[in-house]
């Protein structure tokens, strides 16, 4: 039987709900348990909650993650953590425990109903990229035919996003 063939995808994370350090955590396991292994993980960001500002503040991370998955089964397997860590979609941005969003996915483009790659917001805010740039800053965005580094340099995002360093 030939192997499956390797595929690289970026994961942001998100949450601003519960006990913000264990969910990130909680997911970043579940994704090495069903999804892939984990090849580099960015540092946690605390960023200011975008679309609502009715609500607590996100921790943010962003993951690089092998996988044998295609981009469909990667979805699957996203929306079952949120699912599993107790996830309820009833508004948009709204505050949630965890948000697992595929950002990249190889080098696919991909738009259909259920799954858009890249991810269509990567360019507008900073709470994906700046976890992006530190992880792969040259890594070029397959339709803006632009590094992540340079996107992040043309942000209009004014929201604040700096690096969590937990007390105690």
């Amino acid at each position: 039987m030939a192997e499956k063939e390797k595929n690289t995808c970026y994961i942001l994370l998100g949450t601003n709900q519960g006990n913000k350090i264990e969910n990130l955590a909680i997911a970043r396991s579940n994704i090495e348990e069903v999804l892939g292994i984990v090849k580099q993980s960015s540092a946690i960001y605390e960023t200011e909650p975008w679309g609502r500002s009715d609500q607590d503040t996100f921790l943010n991370q962003v993951l690089e993650v092998d996988t044998i998955n295609d981009p469909d089964q990667t979805l699957f397997i996203c929306l079952e953590i949120e699912k599993t860590m107790g996830r309820v979609r009833i508004e948009k941005w709204m505050e949630r425990i965890i948000d697992i969003d595929i950002l990249y996915f190889n080098d696919a483009i991909i738009s259909t109903d259920g799954l858009m790659i890249p991810h269509p917001e990567i360019q507008n805010r900073r709470f994906t990229l700046v976890p992006l740039v530190e992880i792969a800053p040259d890594y070029i965005h397959p339709i803006m035919k632009k590094s992540n580094k340079d996107l992040l340099d043309k942000c209009p995002d004014p929201l604040n996003v700096k690096r969590f360093v937990s007390v105690g």
